[in-house]
């Protein structure tokens, strides 16, 4: 089954640092066709730029949430509009993220975030490209600043309630689906994605992060040096999970999440 799109992988990420080339093959070799290569601080805008054309993928530029305490908001939102600027005619550049609020992680400037999101949300609308926001604890938030910018885009790695949702759907938004669902015991997860729309899914594995159940090691297993890095070549996989619960072949499962992309992230039609 070819033709899989992962729509939110950290390729650059240092835990892939000594083998990202063999990542990417065995990502290919698994069917895997597209990869979407989000930044999280304007640190990282030229890797995930840099990755994206070395291998055919696309990229997003944006501020994330857990990075707003380091951000200098000035600047770095107006490095983020000169990125955009600079890069707006690059075909692989594909959203603005991500972006978003963590109302999880303890200890965070939640004001802070929540300006930064607001700024991104503008530039999103300003350049006319879609968002990929992150999503945890904080859907009602999000969804406050949605209704008033009017951007479509992905609610990453959902994890909210069955009414948010529908929410994000009823503003256009497409919900991401990766590791999380495998677990049989992430019972609200599992539901969202048997009740909504068909063609509000995507399909993300979060690399190296979320790992699906079948990567998962224990706090005692980590401590023992085990390690339940994830990457693009689970994919099918974790598909095969969302085919069995919403009654889908994998090749039905395949088409869909590819069109869904296609219509969260328009611009990776052309990259097909």
């Amino acid at each position: 089954m070819a033709g899989w799109i992962d729509t939110h992988c950290h390729l650059d990420a240092r835990e892939f640092d000594a083998d990202r080339e063999q990542v990417v093959q065995r990502a290919r070799d698994a069917g895997v066709a597209q990869i979407v290569l989000p930044a999280v601080a304007v640190g990282n805008f030229d890797a995930v730029r840099t990755l994206a054309h070395r291998h055919g993928f696309a990229y997003a530029l944006g501020i994330h949430p857990l990075a707003a305490d380091a951000a200098d908001e000035a600047r770095d939102v107006a490095l983020l509009h000169d990125a955009l600027a600079a890069q707006h005619a690059d075909p692989r550049l594909v959203a603005v993220g991500e972006i978003g609020l963590d109302h999880f992680v303890p200890g965070l400037d939640r004001a802070k975030q929540e300006r930064l999101y607001a700024a991104q949300l503008k530039l999103a609308r300003d350049f006319d490209l879609p968002v990929i926001v992150h999503v945890r604890r904080s859907a009602d938030t999000l969804l406050k600043h949605l209704r008033r910018v009017a951007v479509r885009g992905i609610a990453h790695a959902f994890n909210g309630s069955e009414q948010q949702a529908q929410a994000f759907v009823d503003l256009g938004f497409r919900l991401g689906f990766g590791g999380a669902m495998t677990f049989d015991r992430a019972l609200q997860i599992r539901r969202i994605a048997q009740m909504v729309p068909g063609e509000a899914i995507v399909l993300e594995t979060d690399a190296p992060d979320i790992p699906p159940h079948w990567l998962y090691r224990t706090a005692a297993q980590r401590a023992a040096g085990e390690h339940a890095r994830n990457e693009p070549a689970q994919l099918p996989r974790i598909a095969a999970a969302l085919a069995e619960l919403r009654g889908w072949t994998l090749e039905q499962t395949a088409t869909a999440t590819r069109v869904n992309a296609h219509a969260a992230l328009p611009r990776l039609s052309a990259l097909a």
